[in-house]
């Protein structure tokens, strides 16, 4: 039987498992296109961007690439940033 090894960070801490990261609740930024549409974004996660017909296809599929980037960063040893307290800007 394997044991899961535990990734260490800088300073020799451990670094929280996969699923600690998985289950976090990263802010999601939803773009109507103006060719119809929608962008779902994850600012807080470079790169986490998808597309969807409507609001609800946008978020499910911006859920699955958070996931797989998740996945992805954990795997190659990547910093993986917390979520911000993102909240919307009412303009100046």
């Amino acid at each position: 039987m394997k044991r899961k090894q535990q990734r260490k960070t800088g300073a020799g801490r451990q670094r929280p498992s996969l699923e600690y990261y998985l289950n976090l609740k990263y802010p999601v930024l939803l773009v109507p296109e103006p060719e119809g549409g929608f962008t779902a974004l994850i600012p807080d996660l470079p790169g986490c961007v998808s597309v969807g017909e409507s609001p609800e296809e946008a978020f499910k599929n911006v859920e699955e690439a958070r996931q797989l980037w998740l996945e992805t960063a954990y795997e190659y040893g990547d910093e993986i940033p917390l979520p911000s307290s993102w909240r919307p800007h009412r303009g100046l």
